[in-house]
């Protein structure tokens, strides 16, 4: 009886040490459609925006072309800035049209620059691909804004790109809707029993980014978040400078920000 027993537990340590093992491997080659739900879009699609708008593309190389969205405010003869409007994981431009429509009402231009299979924006995507488009796109804002006119706005999955951003490059100041503060330390959080340090592929360091900044920034998060789970964001509070803010939205979730008070009262301080 005791020998029985004894197999029984062998082949349950078996059985729970293949099933750990082959999810750590779907967690391997499943990462990038877990993390990303990207929507393409026809090259011809026709975006039917209520606002004002115009198509940028711009050539990187044979097989790549960094395609964006510029969004103009109602008065656009009287434009107070630039807002760099980096968008989260999910579809194209198109699911994030009601956050430039809301920033645009400000008076500010918004750019919104797609990601490599996303919308229409051709490519593989890479973190360090987001991180160089970002860049030039920032550079060809400076033709027409001066740097101080220049806000970063980064949602999401886009705030680790906003960051790297505004690591460097000058601007007027970062908002920050629900970050995270890594990539693997995200799937930590979601994936707790895996190594997701050697597992995930993309870093998104926004905990190494966040120190280095040297403008005025905004952090929004919402306690109710199961994406980017709240006792996940407010790690980053710590690395925020004197002046800095971290703004938590009781029971916010990770889409409904823009419905609180708080964060339109604070978006309000920051813009108008």
């Amino acid at each position: 009886m005791e020998a029985r027993t004894k197999r029984r537990i062998k082949r349950t340590i078996k059985l729970l040490i293949i099933v750990y093992c082959g999810l750590g491997i779907a967690l391997w080659y499943l990462q990038d459609s877990l993390f990303l739900q990207p929507e393409k879009l026809k090259a011809g699609y026709t975006y039917k925006f209520q606002q004002k708008f115009e198509e940028l593309n711009i050539p990187i190389s044979e097989n790549e072309t960094l395609h964006a969205v510029k969004f103009f405010p109602a008065d656009t003869g009287s434009s107070k800035g630039l807002i760099l409007y980096f968008h989260g994981n999910k579809e194209n431009i198109v699911h994030y049209a009601a956050a430039a429509a809301l920033l645009t009402g400000y008076g500010y231009e918004v750019w919104m620059p797609e990601y490599p299979g996303f919308g229409k924006a051709n490519g593989v995507f890479k973190e360090d691909r987001l991180y160089t488009n970002a860049d030039l796109l920032y550079k060809l804002a400076l033709k027409k804004f001066a740097a101080d006119a220049i806000t970063v706005y980064g949602r999401s999955l886009g705030t680790g790109v906003a960051a790297e951003l505004v690591s460097y490059a000058p601007c007027k100041q970062v908002i920050l809707e629900t970050p995270y503060y890594s990539m693997p330390e995200l799937a930590g959080a979601h994936f707790p029993i895996y190594p997701t340090a050697n597992i995930i592929r993309y870093r998104f360091p926004l905990y190494e980014y966040l120190p280095l900044i040297k403008v005025p920034v905004t952090i929004f998060h919402g306690t109710a978040d199961g994406i980017i789970p709240y006792k996940h964001a407010i790690r980053l509070k710590p690395l925020l400078k004197k002046g800095d803010e971290f703004v938590t939205i009781e029971n916010g979730s990770h889409n409904n920000l823009a419905s609180f008070s708080v964060y339109n009262q604070k978006l309000d301080s920051l813009l108008r």
